[in-house]
C-alpha cells in the first residue's frame, strides 16, 4: 500500500480518492512534525507566561468565554469539551466518509496552527491506518464553531470513549485501545478545541459528493449520448461551432463528448423527416454543461477548504500571536454544498425527460418499449420511479446555507447549516446514480429497436457491457431488480472504461 506522508503541500482529488478506496497509509512528514512541535511549544509558552487570557484555552467556550479556567484544570476543561460535544443523533456516518474526515483532520492540524501535541496527532493517523472508526452520527452540527458534535465524536476513542468500527465490527473504544496496548490520551491545553473545530465533517461529505459528481457527471454524458442514438435524434445542435460562439467551459466539452460518443454511428447519419428534437436532447450541452461549471467551481472551493487550517484559536508562533477569529464556519462550504446539489438534480431531471420521451411511442418506437404494448406495460413505471426520485431532488434542493438559528446564549448567532446541506447533497449524489441508471435501462431497451450493427463503437463497447448484465426485455418482467442492476452497473464501473 502506497505511504502518503502528510505534509503543507497541496492534497488534491487524485490524493483524495484514494484515501475513500483505502488506497493509501499516513505518516507525517519532517516537516509538518517540526511545525507541530514548534507551534506547541510556543502555546506552552504563552501559558507559562500567563500574559493574558486565551480563549478556549485559559477560558470557557462559547458566551463562557468570561469565565477563567485555573492551570491544574486545563487538561480537564479539554476532556468536559469533547465528552460535552458528543450529542450526535440520526444515521451513522459510513467508514469511508469518517476515512476522510480522519484524513482531513490531521491534514489540518499538521500545518503547525493548531497548538495540537504530536501523540495526538499520531493517535489519529494511528486509527487511520489500523482501519479505527469512529462512530459518528449525521445529525448535530449547525456548521458554525465548524462540525462540533460530529467531531466530538470523532474525538471520544482517542480518550477511550465512544464506540468504534474495527474489522466490521462495532466495539466500545476502550477494549480496542487495550488490545492494541494504547493508553487513552489525557488531553492537554487546547487540544480538545482543536480536535472540535474545524469543518471536516461537511469537508468529508463534499469531498466524497464531489469524487461521485465527477464519474456521475461523464456518465450523464454517455447515457445521454446513447438516449440521443436510440431516440435518432440530431447531431446539428453539437456540432463545435455553436458552443464556440457562446464559450461556456462546461458547454463545449459536453458537445465534445457527444461528438467523440457517437463518432462512426450509421444510425446518427440516417436521413430524418424533421429538424428539431425536444430540449432533453438537443440542449444536453447547455444543460449538462451548466452542472459541469457548477461542479468545477465547487470542487475549487473545497480543494481550498480540504488544503486549510480551520480550527480556533490559531496559532501563529513566528508572529507571536494566538488569534480567536472564524476559520471553523462552514459558510463557504455550506453555499457550495447547495449549489453543487442543485447542479446535480438538474442532471437527474433532464434524465428523468429523455426517459419519457424513449417510452413515448415516437420515432418508430414502440409505445413504453414493448413489441406488444397493452398486454405488457414495458417500461411505464420505471418513468414514474425517475419522477419520483427527481421530485424529491426538488425537495432536496431547498438551501440549507440560508437558514440560521442562534446558539450557545447569542454568542454563535449566525450558522452555516453546512452539515445538513452536507448531508442532503450526498442524498441528492445517490438520488442521481438512480435515475441515470433507469435512462441507463430504457436507453438501452430503445437501442434494441434500432439496428445495432450501425450504433457507434463507443455505444457499442457501453450496450455490450449492459447486456451481460440486463438482457433486452421482451414481455413484462419484474422490473426492480433490472433498475437496481443498472444503478449498480454505473455505481462500480468507471465511466472512462467505455470512453
Amino acid at each position: 500500500m502506497e505511504t502518503h506522508h502528510i505534509s503543507p503541500g497541496d492534497i488534491d482529488y487524485g490524493l483524495m480518492r484514494k484515501v475513500f478506496h483505502n488506497e493509501v497509509r499516513l505518516e507525517l512528514s519532517g516537516e509538518s512534525r517540526e511545525r507541530v512541535v514548534a507551534c506547541r511549544a510556543y502555546l506552552d509558552k504563552r501559558i507559562a507566561e500567563n500574559r493574558s487570557p486565551i480563549y478556549g484555552v485559559t477560558t470557557g467556550f462559547g458566551s463562557l468565554c468570561n469565565h477563567s479556567i485555573s492551570m491544574e484544570d486545563l487538561g480537564v476543561l479539554q476532556r468536559n469539551l469533547v465528552m460535552s460535544h458528543a450529542c450526535g443523533t440520526g444515521d451513522e456516518v459510513p467508514a469511508e466518509i469518517v476515512r476522510l474526515m480522519l484524513f482531513l483532520k490531521i491534514q489540518s492540524l499538521a500545518y503547525g496552527h493548531s497548538g495540537i501535541r504530536i501523540e495526538t496527532i499520531q493517535r489519529l493517523i494511528d486509527f487511520f491506518n489500523n482501519e479505527i472508526y469512529p462512530v459518528i452520527y449525521t445529525q448535530g452540527s449547525l456548521g458554525a464553531s465548524g462540525d462540533l458534535a460530529p467531531l466530538a465524536h470523532l474525538s471520544l476513542p482517542l480518550l477511550g470513549l465512544g464506540d468504534v468500527y474495527h474489522r466490521g465490527e462495532r466495539q466500545p473504544s476502550a477494549g480496542v485501545l487495550q488490545a492494541r496496548g494504547w493508553e487513552a490520551l489525557e488531553l492537554e491545553a487546547k487540544e480538545g478545541l482543536a480536535l472540535l473545530n474545524g469543518t471536516q465533517f461537511m469537508g468529508a461529505y463534499g469531498v466524497y459528493a464531489l469524487l461521485r459528481s465527477f464519474d456521475l457527471s461523464l456518465w450523464a454524458d454517455l447515457i445521454g449520448a446513447l438516449s440521443l442514438e436510440a431516440y435518432m435524434g440530431c447531431m446539428e445542435p453539437f456540432l463545435e461551432q455553436v458552443h464556440r460562439v457562446r464559450h461556456h467551459k462546461g458547454q463545449m466539452e459536453t458537445s465534445e463528448n457527444i461528438r467523440k460518443f457517437l463518432d462512426g454511428s450509421a444510425l446518427m447519419q440516417e436521413p430524418k423527416n424533421y429538424v428539431q428534437d425536444p430540449y432533453s436532447f438537443r440542449c444536453i450541452p447547455q444543460v449538462h454543461g451548466a452542472s459541469k461549471d457548477a461542479i468545477g467551481h465547487v470542487a475549487n472551493v473545497f480543494f481550498h477548504e480540504m488544503n486549510a487550517v480551520t480550527d480556533n484559536p490559531t496559532i501563529f508562533p513566528d508572529d507571536d500571536l494566538i488569534i480567536s477569529a472564524g476559520n471553523f464556519h462552514g459558510q463557504p462550504l455550506a453555499i457550495n454544498l447547495d449549489y453543487l446539489g442543485i447542479a446535480l438534480a438538474e442532471l437527474a431531471s433532464i434524465s428523468e425527460r429523455r426517459i419519457y420521451r424513449l417510452i413515448s411511442g415516437t420515432r418508430k418506437l414502440p409505445s413504453f418499449l414493448v413489441a406488444n404494448p397493452g398486454l405488457n406495460s414495458g417500461f411505464m413505471i420505471p418513468q414514474y420511479t425517475a419522477a419520483s426520485i427527481v421530485s424529491q431532488n426538488k425537495q432536496l434542493c431547498t438551501p440549507a446555507s440560508v437558514d440560521t438559528i442562534e446558539s450557545s446564549q447569542g454568542q454563535e448567532d449566525h450558522v452555516s447549516m453546512g452539515a445538513n446541506a452536507a448531508v442532503k447533497t450526498l442524498s441528492i449524489v445517490s438520488n442521481l446514480e438512480k435515475v441515470l441508471g433507469i435512462e441507463l435501462l430504457t436507453a438501452s431497451q430503445a437501442i434494441g429497436f434500432r439496428d445495432t450493427d450501425k450504433i457507434s463503437p463507443v455505444m457499442c463497447k457501453l450496450l455490450t457491457a449492459v447486456r451481460r448484465q440486463i438482457p433486452f426485455i421482451k414481455d413484462d418482467k419484474v422490473m426492480y431488480p433490472e433498475i437496481k442492476k443498472a444503478g449498480d452497473f454505473i455505481h462500480t464501473n468507471p465511466p472512462e472504461h467505455f470512453c
